[in-house]
């Protein structure tokens, strides 16, 4: 007879809060970049905000904020197993919120890809050093599963916070005070990037109120008191016992990130222009935008300080002014199917979190989501898409629902692969080696290899975009319902 669970007391309580807040400014954090890079760049680098260069650059910081997420998520995996996970958690969530507060005061690009870069790394091992510390202070293994499945659901709320902050900072940026904030071009008040950024450093007023009420991993404490704990390697994940679950760990969550970035994060910027219901403002913007690239390219021609450039950057404005009320239909097209995604993927983490309540083996139960998304990935691409409207708004969410439930999924299994002293190391070689540094690369596939092959000689479409974005994601779930077989099921759990 099992016995009964622990009752919950307040320290639970500030546990799941401290936790729920962290995974919602993950997401926050990140998708911030998307919004602020484009005005960002431009104003720094002093271009107009179509201009190829600013969109050039937008690509250079996705790449090397992952990359350095990455490259410095692994490392503070293994800073989780030798420091503790409590200690890293803040100090991540910290680097996290001061990194955007810092680059709203950029003054140059190498500052403002600096910072970006730095709040990529402090996401990157947060995740995987509080779904450790979650792992651990829950002792009662039911408590455990039911609430990492609920704190990461938070999430996806992130992505529909930093919507509506944005809005409203659009709305009334014009009347907050400048603290010190840079102007913006052509004008004396700052741009609305700055004090977007600035929000970041919201997580950190509660962690720090919050952190000092809670507890260190308690387990962890013990052994390490005792001098029982084995030093963090990342040699250890490959040795025999673990090799197996460290490669299909890595190649999984590569899958489920090279999904969500090499169909469904392009989707939103780069295939909803070409969707049906925009057909008349895809033909007004055609010749309005092969004016401005035309205009941008002479721009880009003349060095610093000619004379020319002035009347040249006066035209593209002008230019800019005649497209933005068919922009604006678009954006606001744009803004519906992020906000289908968001939900989607906020009902795909709570059915996780209601499907390990119910106590399915871990291999079944990502087969819950892999299976349907072998169907719904490629319908929605190629089947659903031309036909557009609420049909295909619904499949993009489901798209969602099965993507970013595999997010949370290994925010679960993670922890329980792995030994005590190889947790956090390999909980992040898995998400920031597999996911962050791999399967974030789809984007540049789909948009920079698939689509131009489809495209051939003539200009690269929607359309194009929208069957690349459907041959990444079939493909790569294809790949990962057969990895999937491979998974092994966690000792604790036989």
């Amino acid at each position: 007879m099992s016995s009964p669970a622990p009752k919950f007391t307040t320290t639970h309580w500030l546990i799941i809060v401290i936790a729920s807040i962290g995974f919602l400014f993950d997401t926050y954090e990140l998708l911030m970049t998307p919004l602020v890079a484009a005005p960002a760049i431009a104003e720094l680098l002093k271009l107009p905000l179509n201009n190829p260069i600013v969109t050039s650059w937008v690509g250079n910081l996705l790449w090397i904020a992952a990359l350095c997420g990455g490259v410095f998520g692994l490392l503070g995996g293994w800073l989780v197993d030798k420091f503790g996970r409590k200690t890293i958690m803040a100090a991540s969530i910290f680097l996290y919120s001061f990194s955007p507060f810092a680059a709203a005061y950029s003054t140059s690009l190498g500052m403002f890809v600096f910072f970006r870069s730095t709040t990529f790394i402090g996401v990157c091992v947060e995740f995987v050093a509080a779904i450790t510390w979650l792992a651990e202070v829950f002792q009662d293994r039911k408590q455990k599963e039911k609430w990492l499945g609920i704190t990461q659901a938070f999430a996806s709320l992130g992505g529909v916070l930093v919507t509506l902050v944005s809005v409203w900072i659009s709305k009334h940026g014009m009347d907050l005070p400048h603290i010190g904030l840079p102007a913006g071009l052509g004008s004396s008040d700052p741009g609305s990037w700055r004090y977007l950024l600035m929000t970041g450093i919201l997580p950190a007023i509660p962690i720090a109120i919050l952190l000092p009420f809670v507890p260190e991993s308690q387990v962890w404490k013990e052994k390490k008191a005792a001098g029982m704990l084995k030093r963090p390697s990342f040699a250890a994940l490959f040795a025999p016992e673990l090799r197996r679950v460290t490669l299909v760990t890595a190649a999984l969550s590569a899958c489920a990130y090279g999904i969500a970035f090499g169909a469904l994060q392009v989707t939103v910027a780069r295939v909803t222009p070409g969707l049906p219901e925009l057909k008349e403002q895809a033909k007004a913007l055609a010749p309005l935008r092969k004016q401005g690239e035309e205009l941008n390219k002479q721009l880009n021609a003349l060095p610093p300080g000619d004379p020319g450039r002035g009347a040249l950057v006066a035209q593209i404005k002008q230019n800019f002014v005649e497209q933005k009320p068919i922009n604006d239909v678009v954006k606001s097209k744009s803004d519906t199917v992020q906000f289908y995604q968001e939900m989607g993927g906020l009902v795909g983490r709570i059915s996780l979190a209601l499907l390990l309540i119910v106590g399915l083996s871990r291999v079944a139960l990502l087969k819950v989501f892999q299976i349907p998304a072998l169907i719904v990935l490629p319908l929605t691409y190629f089947y659903f898409f031309p036909i557009g409207g609420s049909a295909f708004l619904w499949m993009y969410a489901l798209c969602g629902l099965l993507t970013v439930a595999q997010f949370s999924y290994f925010g679960e299994y993670l922890p329980k692969v792995f030994p005590l002293h190889l947790r956090g190391t390999g909980g992040s070689f898995a998400t920031n080696v597999g996911g962050r540094m791999i399967g974030t690369s789809m984007a540049f596939v789909t948009t920079s290899v698939v689509a131009p092959m489809l495209a051939g000689a003539g200009p690269m479409l929607p359309m194009h975009v929208a069957k690349a974005a459907g041959i990444v994601a079939s493909v790569i779930v294809v790949l990962s319902f057969i990895i999937g077989f491979l998974l092994p099921e966690p000792k604790a759990e036989e």
